[in-house]
């Protein structure tokens, strides 16, 4: 059974910065592709970023040299630091994994997790 399982959210003033991690069990892990979206109150989720199992990374235009995604495949956990962090920022996000490819344009992916909330505000 997949299990994803993410933490670090929590509230910043604009500007600041947080760490995402998302522990992922019951996988291959190293040969998938692990991604992170968000949703924003009142709005539809939507794709952030994603890292493929070769390294390959992708953002979405919104967060491109502000937000990193990473990965550690001894510890399967895959990391998104969140810097300049901006009120629109604000929101759910949400860890997933796909055995093929996390697609962040369509928001497909195989495998959630249950979310971690950012806020960010003055």
């Amino acid at each position: 059974q997949v299990h994803l399982v993410e933490s670090g959210g929590g509230s910043v003033q604009p500007g600041g910065s947080l760490r995402l991690s998302c522990v992922a069990s019951g996988l291959t892990y190293s040969s998938d592709s692990m991604g992170w979206f968000r949703q924003a109150p009142r709005k539809e989720r939507e794709g952030v970023a994603s890292i493929d199992s070769d390294g390959t990374t992708r953002y979405v235009d919104s967060v491109k040299g502000r937000f990193t995604i990473s990965r550690d495949n001894t510890k399967n956990i895959v990391y998104l630091q969140l810097n300049s962090l901006k009120p629109e920022d604000t929101a759910d996000y949400y860890c997933a994994a796909d055995r093929n490819f996390v697609d962040i344009r369509t928001v497909v992916a195989e495998f959630w997790g249950q979310g971690t909330q950012v806020t960010v505000s003055s």
